[in-house]
């Protein structure tokens, strides 16, 4: 430095000693400058006071010689100490050229620099807060220095600046935010513990309102709660959990809207390996959940994106239990929240159409461009492999349920062969729910959704196929799918139409036809998308056997509980009559039999085939008994269950004409042990009446011809030894005994309106069909065996 220039107000003594390389010389000089200043305060000379801080400050404190920068630190500390009160006027150009000394690359006057700016805001105090922003940066900077002495010195100057805050009322938080939410983000381990310190100070000062502005800074701390530090992880904790502590107070005041997206993005994982990640997960979770029970409402713009988060949480084992009891209560509260209301807004409906839209308007399609916020949202899951959602109504003055993109989350997680059984159970449910709360806004997704939904009847879960079912026969029997619209082609096509019809006339013969089938009535629940399951179902039993053999008889029996009993039967029997694969048909048919005779959902039914007094009743046999004739063994059981034993009989008689095989004689030994079942208590006891059930038991004796010497045989024919002689069962009254006998003839005959002669000659056309079928499998098998041989 040139010592011949002139530095007054400064002697030539006091520039000399601050560039000394010795420490106590330029303490001396300082001394001097107090002195100095002191005197020009005394006198009210602002003037020189500047000049002499800015002396200090071009001339030392940024010189290029590293002891002149070292004694401007110093002296512009002494200046600051000199001035006491009145340094507040100064400060600008008392701290910018010590804050410049920070950016040093020797430690020793960073150090320096450190001691000086506290000094200087020590004098200053609360006068400093207007240059608060330029302290925090540099402070942010000293944070992470390597030099632990510099490190020490800027934490001395952090808590005396954090005093001077707690002790204010005019903190300019406005100015500060967004220079916290850009530092908030940095990697650097001593900044992030700086940074956290530092919010953890503001929440806690009452006339500070942080929390106004926590939006800004939630997902930064989110970041920072993943830090590797434990200390600095627990110290975020505390502060999120401060926040969350004041949210609960004033929840009227929190911005839920504008943090609800952040929420979702940290509460998907994204590297499991991550232990940190476990914890982020937890901590966003639980905040959604508390944001959902406080918020309410204000919440299901954002549902889509909930749901993209919670969903796959409700599948994790033991290791995860809170993160899984925190989304499982996330799911129930958000599910709670969607109500009948949200059905009501049906104006877009209204203006595109009357009634369900089909397929190609109105219906967002699950892939491709159907909604421009789904679409966005899906841009983001791929390039960073988390998913969040803008709210769809975020125009709208009211809150609105974000149905579209629900409904695309649901169907993505019943598609996505990973997920787990409860988040399937999950996702059904709130199909369910769905279904149940907005019926005329969800039957716009039922043909896109109906694909899966019997696809995932094929899941190796009993619960999941439950739900799946309680969800279908929704759809099959909420009002609101009574449409002509909806399915209109398949019940044209199939002539599926359930309805009360007359019974057939005195020696009308019915129509054995696929147009004109008898058909039962129908409950008033029942709608045009119940046809087209039983029709899907039908087919998908036909292409997967396995899961007819496995899970047939389950499904429809918990269908008998959820729908029709009557109805299930009465359509499955209608789309059997026109099957083409007749192997299938008479397996089918087989299943159904079983179920009709041996569960307790059907036991109604079972009661109103019994005794067919009705013209419904009546109707309801015929249809079920020409399906059934697929299955001639299956048929018998059908006439014994209804006690047209005649009928039987002479069904009986034509077996001799059928072929007879191993699968044959096992159904015939199956019957004979449901004959000894419960279900047959009453056939057993009319037994005794010889007289009036001849031909039940020429046709017991029928089937005991058809079997071979067997076990089966031996029960039948044991069965058979017990029946009466008819002259010991005659009554002593002969006359009262003949006239209950003719009564209960007369009475079963004034209701029973059938023609048997037709269905016989139905019988002998179906059986007829399937030798035809079996010889011309047999006959291609030879030909494969020949060509083979050649």
């Amino acid at each position: 430095m040139n010592t011949e220039k002139d530095f007054s107000p400064l002697t030539p003594n006091i520039v000399r000693a601050l560039n000394d390389k010795l420490y106590e010389k330029r303490k001396v000089a300082a001394l001097e400058i107090e002195k100095l200043v002191r005197e020009f305060v005394a006198q009210n000379n602002s003037t020189q006071i500047r000049h002499v801080i800015q002396i200090l400050a071009s001339e030392f404190a940024l010189s290029q010689h590293p002891h002149s920068r070292k004694g401007g630190l110093i002296g512009l500390a002494a200046c600051s100490i000199a001035l006491g009160k009145d340094s507040g006027l100064y400060l600008k150009e008392l701290i910018e050229p010590v804050l410049t000394c920070f950016n040093d690359s020797d430690s020793r006057l960073r150090y320096y620099a450190c001691e000086a700016l506290y000094n200087i805001v020590k004098v200053a105090r609360g006068a400093v807060l207007p240059h608060f922003n330029l302290l925090f940066d540099g402070l942010s900077k000293l944070a992470a220095d390597p030099d632990p002495n510099v490190k020490s010195g800027s934490e001395l100057l952090d808590r005396l600046l954090k005093d001077i805050v707690t002790e204010s009322n005019t903190f300019d938080l406005v100015a500060f935010v967004p220079l916290l939410r850009e530092r908030i983000y940095s990697n650097n381990q001593y900044a992030r513990q700086f940074i956290i310190s530092w919010i953890h100070v503001l929440e806690s000062v009452p006339d500070i309102h942080l929390l106004d502005y926590l939006p800004e800074i939630l997902d930064g701390l989110f970041q920072i709660l993943g830090d590797n530090s434990k200390e600095i992880r627990r110290t975020c904790e505390v502060v999120l959990g401060e926040f969350l502590k004041e949210i609960k107070k004033t929840p009227s005041s929190v911005k839920f809207a504008e943090m609800a997206n952040i929420l979702v993005i940290h509460c998907q994982v994204a590297d499991e390996t991550k232990l940190t990640n476990d914890l982020i997960q937890l901590t966003a979770m639980t905040w959604m959940r508390e944001f959902i029970q406080l918020a309410g409402r204000v919440v299901l713009p954002y549902s889509s994106g909930i749901l993209t988060a919670v969903l796959p949480c409700l599948s994790y084992d033991d290791r995860k239990k809170n993160t899984k009891e925190a989304a499982s209560a996330c799911n129930h509260s958000l599910m709670k929240l969607v109500t009948l209301e949200d059905d009501e807004d049906i104006k877009e409906e209204r203006n595109g159409s009357t009634g369900s839209p089909s397929a190609g308007e109105g219906q967002p399609k699950m892939e491709g461009d159907s909604n421009d916020m789904l679409n966005a949202s899906q841009e983001s899951v791929g390039l960073s492999n988390i998913s969040f959602f803008t709210p769809a109504s975020s125009d709208r003055p009211q809150v609105t349920l974000d149905l579209d993109g629900i409904v695309q989350v649901l169907d993505r997680h019943l598609h996505d062969s990973s997920t787990g059984m409860m988040t399937r159970i999950a996702v059904l449910k709130w199909l369910y729910h769905l279904y149940i709360k907005t019926p005329r806004k969800m039957f716009r997704h039922t043909d896109s959704l109906f694909p899966i939904l019997l696809k995932t009847l094929s899941d190796e879960s009993d619960e999941v196929i439950l739900k799946d079912l309680e969800v279908l026969a929704e759809i099959a029997s909420s009002p609101a799918g009574q449409t002509d619209q909806a399915s209109s082609c398949d019940i044209i096509e199939n002539k599926l139409v359930l309805k009360v019809q007359e019974g057939p006339k005195p020696g009308q013969q019915s129509s054995t036809g696929p147009k004109t089938m008898d058909s039962s009535p129908s409950t008033p629940s029942m709608n045009s998308y119940f046809y087209k399951f039983m029709i899907n179902l039908l087919k998908r039993f036909s292409m997967e056997r396995k899961l007819l053999e496995n899970r047939g008889a389950f499904i429809i029996r918990q269908l008998c509980l959820l729908l029709h009993a009557e109805n299930i039967f009465h359509s499955m029997a209608d789309i059997l009559l026109k099957e083409e694969d007749l192997k299938f048909a008479s397996t089918m048919v087989q299943t159904l039999n079983t179920i009709l005779l041996t569960s307790a959902e059907l036991f109604q039914l079972r009661n109103q085939l019994k005794d067919l007094h009705t013209q419904e009743s009546c109707a309801l046999f015929c249809c079920l008994y020409r399906s059934w004739c697929h299955n001639p063994v299956a048929t018998v059981s059908l006439c014994f269950l209804t006690q047209n034993y005649k009928h039987a009989y002479d069904l009986i008689q034509k077996f001799g004409n059928l072929e007879v095989t191993v699968d044959f004689l096992m159904e015939v030994d199956k019957l004979v042990q449901l004959i000894e079942s419960p279900i047959f208590t009453y056939l057993r006891l009319q037994l005794l009446d010889v007289e009036n059930n001849p031909y039940l038991i020429k046709a017991l004796y029928g089937l005991l011809m058809l079997l071979p010497q067997s076990q089966a045989f031996q029960l039948l024919s044991h069965r058979l030894k017990c029946v009466p002689n008819p002259e010991l069962m005659r009554t002593v009254d002969e006359s009262k005994y003949m006239d209950s006998k003719k009564q209960a003839v007369c009475k079963r005959s004034s209701h029973i309106q059938v023609d048997y002669n037709e269905l016989l000659q139905h019988f002998d056309t179906v059986q007829s069909k399937h030798l035809e079928v079996r010889h011309q499998r047999s006959a291609r098998a030879s030909d494969h065996h020949d060509r083979k041989l050649m």
